[in-house]
């Protein structure tokens, strides 16, 4: 797996764009066709977001759209190093950017939650050539190589990594937050086994808890940020500040705030279902399944 990857960030970056745009194209319908695991989740997945009690040609052509959204992530995951600054700040659309650096200029922290929608990796470095690298979270691949490979990438895009399992990961991202500098996280799906039940598109998920908790604990500002494609163009909008409920224990108050990111990851998915690149379990019923 690891040679895969080292492939893709030596030749694929290299190779003419149109080119490279067409083979993972075609990747991303072959993967479709032979409707492997990731796939079949992915469609169940969509049921959900799309209220639909099975999978049917709706479903079908959805998922379709999801994959060649998702091919075009890694293709640009890839490619990411060779864009300069005109490329990765000029090709954003972005909404509601004021939210964030209005807080970082008043020297507050910022936890920028986002789901696996659109290529965030680019938003990442969006945020950099506006003059705020920030501080995220990695997990552990294997090979450890992969894992190396990962963080390579993204610091040398301008970011700080650390890896997600450990109370020291929490420790310093809350020291970087009190420092009023940004903490961007990826918080759809729990990795962790720790996250908390929300709803979401009618039914019970399971989402990380972190940026709730690093939010109410360093006094930073939670600010949900859903992303998607235009054309050739990246879009993102960043969305209100969650408030920190007024009553309730400190879970109590995480609880809520997960919850209210949640509602507002549900409002952009159903905007843009088509990517939303989640090939992986999020609700607790098939969490459950698996576990059986």
């Amino acid at each position: 797996m690891d040679a895969a990857y080292a492939l893709g960030w030596t030749v694929v970056r290299k190779t003419p764009e149109r080119a490279a745009r067409l083979v993972f194209a075609a990747l991303a319908d072959r993967t479709w066709q032979r409707h492997g695991s990731g796939v079949r989740q992915l469609e169940r997945n969509l049921c959900r977001v799309l209220g639909k009690d099975a999978v049917d040609d709706e479903i079908r052509v959805l998922s379709k759209k999801v994959l060649r959204s998702y091919f075009r992530y890694w293709l640009e995951v890839f490619r990411l190093p060779e864009y300069d600054r005109e490329r990765i700040v000029g090709g954003m659309r972005v909404t509601g950017e004021k939210k964030i650096f209005s807080n970082l200029d008043a020297g507050r922290g910022v936890v920028l939650a986002l789901p696996h929608m659109g290529n965030y990796e680019h938003a990442g470095a969006w945020l950099v050539h506006n003059g705020h690298p920030f501080t995220t979270v990695a997990e552990r691949l294997k090979p450890e190589s992969l894992y190396d490979r990962f963080v390579e990438f993204r610091e040398g895009l301008g970011m700080e990594v650390l890896a997600h399992k450990g109370a020291s990961a929490f420790g310093r991202m809350a020291q970087r937050l009190r420092a009023g500098r940004p903490v961007c996280l990826v918080v759809d799906r729990d990795l962790t086994a720790t996250g908390v039940d929300v709803e979401f598109f009618g039914a019970t998920a399971r989402m990380p808890a972190v940026a709730a908790a690093l939010a109410l604990q360093t006094g930073a500002a939670l600010i949900p940020v859903t992303l998607w494609y235009e054309g050739k163009y990246w879009a993102a909008r960043v969305h209100e500040e969650v408030p920190v409920p007024g009553e309730g224990s400190r879970q109590e108050k995480i609880q809520a705030m997960t919850q209210e990111t949640a509602r507002v990851f549900q409002e952009g998915i159903a905007a843009h279902p088509e990517d939303w690149h989640m090939l992986q379990k999020v609700w607790v019923d098939d969490l459950a399944e698996a576990r059986r």
